[in-house]
């Protein structure tokens, strides 16, 4: 009855309601739509894009496979061929295609494309394609005489995996396994430096968390509790960083920290250490967690405090009067209710850690390097590939990270601020 009566009514231009009202719901949502479109076109071209790219990359590599047509052929008619003992035919058409890279300069493309795997091999194909048009047959023999290394089996495994544009071999190389004559195999204690930088990476930013988080929650929640003329003056100091850059924060710490540094001169000043017995403070991992937790404090304290200021001062006047002590109150009372605000402050400092670049650069020095820096000096020698792969990787970490939040805390209870 009630649906049939609604059917009946119309608007003031004779419209049905029902109609009048779907129709401006429709241009509600259209009006709503429009309006996010920027920031979602945004998001699309500065975020998914490029980590579409980056995945993209971190599988596909073409520096072999475009240099070398004839060689990808005959890889792609004999996929079961023993790498140990290549025919006659692989070796002419690798002479082929060794003549075609020094006619069109692209030896060092197809090298360095190998060399990502077995290292060495760039000066290899150099060598061999400034004689490959005067080479006669046998080819194997002719090449083998330029270069014994030409009769290695890891160099045609690696060979026939590069003449495919797609591959996983940059996330092998990520991994820390090595490609050898018998196949791909784990790396020596010294060639294991990819995972150790991963494991190192996490440890030192779950270190800065920590850190952040007890130095944030006695002034969040000092914040929380002061009055709010008082409140407001320590938010100014709590978000005095924001309106600082980074690069002058980071060198204002090299200034603090280093040997001739006011820190050093003050302690010798006062006779704690002397002259002579300065503190190696900087470039290192000291210098490295002091200057971040410095700059991720403020990430840890806004959340913290979003969720103290709304919790009511009455529940520990409650559980004092109920007989409760000081401890157990803040146990059992305060420090539950606080438990959003500290998982969403702690994954922040922590994915932003993780992922921090500029500080362990400046104040780092060589031990106090984080993955990031390793992604960045690969892409700066132009193994894009594998620096996608580690970053690859890196970004699968955080989505785990990001899961295990969500099924032990819920994102429905983040509170970022």
């Amino acid at each position: 009855m009630a649906e049939a009566a609604t059917e009946l009514l119309t608007t003031a231009d004779g419209r049905p309601l029902k109609a009048a009202l779907a129709a401006a719901q429709s241009r509600a949502k259209r009006r709503a739509f429009l309006l996010v479109l920027p920031l979602l076109l945004f998001v699309f071209l500065t975020f998914l894009v490029p980590i579409g790219y980056m995945l993209k990359r971190s599988v596909e590599h073409d520096g072999f496979a475009a240099s070398a047509p004839a060689l990808d052929v005959w890889f792609a008619q004999n996929p079961g061929f023993d790498p140990a003992n290549p025919p006659e035919e692989a070796f002419a058409a690798l002479v082929q295609d060794l003549a075609r890279m020094q006619t069109e300069k692209t030896t060092g493309i197809a090298g360095a494309r190998i060399n990502y795997t077995v290292p060495g091999t760039i000066s290899l194909f150099k060598k061999a394609a400034r004689e490959a048009a005067d080479l006669v047959p046998p080819y194997k023999e002719a090449l083998v005489a330029v270069d014994p290394g030409w009769a290695r089996p890891a160099l045609w495994r690696a060979m026939a995996s590069a003449s495919t544009v797609y591959t996983t071999e940059f996330y092998k190389v990520a991994s820390d396994r090595k490609l050898t004559d018998d196949g791909w195999a784990r790396g020596g204690d010294k060639e294991r430096i990819y995972l150790y930088l991963f494991v190192k990476t996490f440890l030192i930013s779950g270190l800065i968390t920590l850190i952040c988080l007890v130095l944030a929650f006695p002034i969040a929640h000092l914040l929380a509790t002061l009055p709010l003329a008082k409140s407001s003056l320590l938010m100014i100091l709590v978000l005095l960083p924001f309106w600082t850059s980074l690069l002058v924060r980071t060198t204002a710490w090299i200034a603090l920290l280093q040997e001739q540094g006011i820190v050093n001169d003050l302690l010798v000043g006062l006779g704690v250490i002397g002259d002579d017995g300065r503190l190696t403070m900087m470039y290192n991992m000291t210098g490295t967690i002091v200057a971040m937790t410095h700059v991720l404090l403020p990430f840890m304290i806004l959340p913290l405090y979003s969720v103290m200021r709304v919790i009511p001062p009455s529940y520990a006047r409650a559980a004092r009067s109920l007989g409760a002590t000081s401890w157990t109150t803040f146990r059992r009372v305060y420090l539950p209710q606080t438990l959003p605000g500290i998982a969403a402050g702690s994954l922040l400092v922590f994915i932003l850690a993780v992922g921090y670049y500029i500080t362990p650069a400046l104040v780092g020095g060589a031990d106090g390097q984080l993955i990031s820096n390793l992604i960045a000096f690969h892409m700066s020698k132009s193994n894009w590939s594998l620096a996608a792969a580690i970053a690859a990787m890196l970004l699968a970490a955080i989505l785990v990270l990001y899961w295990l939040y969500d099924q032990l805390i819920g994102i429905d209870r983040l509170k970022l601020g």
